[in-house]
């Protein structure tokens, strides 16, 4: 019973990515004039802009070469090339630039130049959103070939900036080698915007988009069992991980156990962990050896099969890294955190580039399937990882990368190890006991897998915080993340008779009645951030200065709800940015007959009733925000009059005020 158990439990954290055709792609053309940011001396580059142009875009083109690799230089060409004019949207080529980095020699040259875009154009100000182009940087089918992992690693990193920056992220786009009119006609049609779509490939005739789905394990009576044979090689073998997957390829009858670090014999526990896998009945060899040194790790390599049976199973943990945010990090510390990853999967990809090999398994991270906060190196090395187990499927060799949610301690950890545990469970993301990650890890094997997401996921949790900045159709297939979003997508509802805020607020004064609802707001913030009472939250602060975090914001959400009985979406948080745009947000919610709260002027507060129903990200999206501000900046614009002056109708308004009062009211 305890075996069934436990095969229900490692079946339900299963999971695989799969590829959606779209259908009835309707054709579109991105509105406004977008910024191309493209590698120089790149003929591919301008067969992509004359195949747009030709459906009708307006590009500018902005060529990067590698004395422009620098942040800030980039932020000052950025700024020079737009000559005051904001893009509806930015459009990067850079990815698909292969070789080494020109700063850093271990890192792919497309990732670091797409790390160093996304940070200038924060530095420059340029709120537009970021499309990012790659080719053949993802498998869509059984039909279909991954050839650039290091292209697939700049996925990984888009994922993490989509939560980061949510509001300035457009999506990702795979093209086929060759863009021909129909692709180009659906690759506009990707970037006018399809229903929040932001991980996309364009495939013949066809816009693929890209879903999660679990993934049903084939009957265990149907499938032999996997053995190791001959000589396993580990990287990171002394370390936690390392060491039970050894004990448990031990416990399988593995003949030689070859465990590497940088450490070696001198790893903390590194002699017990030989004394236990001797017990065991295996040959046990502790190397120091850096993996991301080839030379080193094909003399290891030699010095092993000349001394015993020939490694035929290779299995990639090596790998840890600071976490920090995009935006706080520089080339070095991201390439410092990427390089085990990458750098030993692409040696150890090089020296075993053979068919002898029985299986090679690389230890991946679900932060490269679906991003993760402050994961940006570890989500794009990682990513690297999956595109190359698929790329060396393609090259009829053995690969297959186990995506892992995160596992438990072994020793428990620790009262750091607690806590992590504890905020990762608020997050959805609970520790998996690795006797169960094993058992699902044998499962793999056992099917002889590509990549594989094994991960003990909270949906329940994990859905309202993930999707509190940003909608992700990436998730909507799971059954369970179904159900959530159906309820999330229900009308909203808008405070019936019984609702005890309204009753308590009905027949107060508009004034009145914002200052009720403004206590309200800041109470909550007050409870959620720990602050003393009401009185210390400044309303006219943004969420993000106040220190909310998408947990925070999902929390105040909920208690929220709880208070007005009103069903708020997961994005209030982030749709109304300060307690006072969130309290005339809600005041209108509870009383849409009598309009918004009395303000200096009425028709200030229609338009601020006006900007607050609609998101900034729908207005940057539409292409609204771009011909907004050229307006502003117009010669013909009224700018001599005051947004507080008395006006008739909405549309006498000074342009140049809407912006400033869009501004304040969106947190641009």
């Amino acid at each position: 019973r305890r075996r069934r158990r436990d095969q229900v439990v490692a079946d339900s954290w299963r999971y695989r990515v799969s590829w959606k055709s779209l259908p009835d792609v309707k054709a579109g053309v991105a509105s406004g004039a977008w910024l191309l940011v493209v590698p120089a001396e790149c003929p591919e580059a301008g067969q992509v802009a004359e195949a747009l142009r030709a459906q009708g875009m307006t590009l500018h083109t902005l060529e990067i070469d590698e004395s422009d690799a620098g942040r800030e230089i980039l932020a000052s060409r950025l700024r020079e090339s737009l000559e005051g004019d904001a893009p509806v949207g930015v459009l990067s080529l850079l990815a698909g630039v292969e070789g080494a980095h020109p700063g850093c020699p271990d890192l792919p040259a497309g990732l670091g130049l797409t790390l160093t875009l996304i940070q200038a154009l924060g530095d420059a100000g340029i709120e537009a959103p970021l499309w990012l182009v790659t080719r053949s940087a993802v498998a869509t089918g059984s039909t279909d070939q991954l050839d650039s992992p290091a292209q697939a690693a700049v996925w990984g990193l888009g994922r993490v900036a989509a939560l980061e920056h949510p509001q300035r992220w457009g999506g990702m786009i795979d093209l086929p080698d060759r863009l021909d009119r129909r692709g180009a006609a659906l690759l506009c049609a990707a970037l006018s915007g399809l229903d929040d779509e932001d991980q996309l490939a364009v495939r013949g005739n066809r816009l693929l988009v890209r879903r999660l789905v679990r993934s049903s394990p084939a009957a265990a009576d149907l499938v032999p069992a996997w053995t190791p044979r001959g000589t396993v090689l580990i990287t990171g073998g002394t370390g936690g991980i390392g060491g039970q997957i050894a004990r448990w390829l031990a416990g399988r009858g593995a003949e030689h156990l070859v465990l590497t670090s940088r450490s070696g014999p001198a790893a903390p526990g590194a002699e017990q962990l030989r004394a236990e896998l001797t017990a065991l009945g295996a040959r046990v060899t502790i190397a120091a050896c850096d993996v991301t040194d080839r030379d080193a790790l094909a003399a290891l390599v030699r010095e092993v099969e000349a001394d015993g049976p020939r490694i035929r199973t290779v299995m990639h943990i090596a790998g840890a890294g600071v976490l920090v945010p995009l935006a706080d990090t520089d080339l070095l510390e991201f390439s410092d955190t990427a390089h085990a990853k990458i750098v030993g999967a692409a040696n150890l990809d090089a020296v075993f580039d053979r068919s002898t090999l029985d299986d090679f398994v690389l230890f991946s991270s679900i932060s490269a399937v679906w991003g993760s906060g402050d994961h940006g190196a570890y989500a794009a090395a990682n990513a690297y990882l999956d595109g190359l187990a698929e790329q060396r499927r393609a090259r009829g060799l053995a690969g297959t990368s186990v995506v892992w949610g995160i596992w438990s301690p072994e020793d428990g950890g620790g009262m750091a190890a607690n806590l992590a545990e504890e905020q990762l469970r608020g997050r959805g993301i609970p520790f998996m006991s690795p006797r169960l990650a094993i058992n699902a890890f044998q499962q793999v094997m056992d099917r002889d897998e590509s990549v594989v997401v094994v991960a003990d996921i909270d949906w329940e949790r994990f859905v309202p915080v993930f999707t509190s900045a940003r909608p992700s159709p990436l998730l909507s297939e799971v059954p369970e993340v179904a159900r959530i979003l159906a309820t999330e997508a229900a009308p909203p509802e808008t405070g019936g008779d019984d609702s005890s805020v309204r009753l308590r607020l009905t027949g107060l004064s508009a004034g009145e009645r914002q200052r009720a609802l403004s206590e309200l707001v800041c109470t909550q913030i007050a409870s959620v951030l720990g602050y003393p009472g009401p009185a210390a939250v400044d309303e006219s602060r943004a969420f993000r200065e106040l220190g909310f975090d998408s947990l925070s914001a999902v929390d105040l959400r909920n208690r929220l709800s709880a208070a007005t009985g009103l069903r708020l979406p997961v994005t209030v948080v982030f749709d109304y940015p300060r307690a006072r745009a969130l309290a005339e947000h809600i005041g209108a919610m509870l009383f849409p007959d009598q309009g918004p709260a009395a303000t200096a002027d009425p028709a200030e507060a229609e338009v601020r009733q006006l900007l607050n129903s609609v998101p900034l990200f729908r207005l940057q999206e539409s292409g609204l925000l771009g011909e907004l501000r050229k307006l502003a900046e117009s010669p013909d614009s009224d700018s001599a009059a005051a947004c507080g002056d008395s006006t008739d109708s909405i549309d006498e308004l000074d342009v140049d005020g809407l912006i400033r009062m869009a501004y304040d009211n969106n947190d641009l």
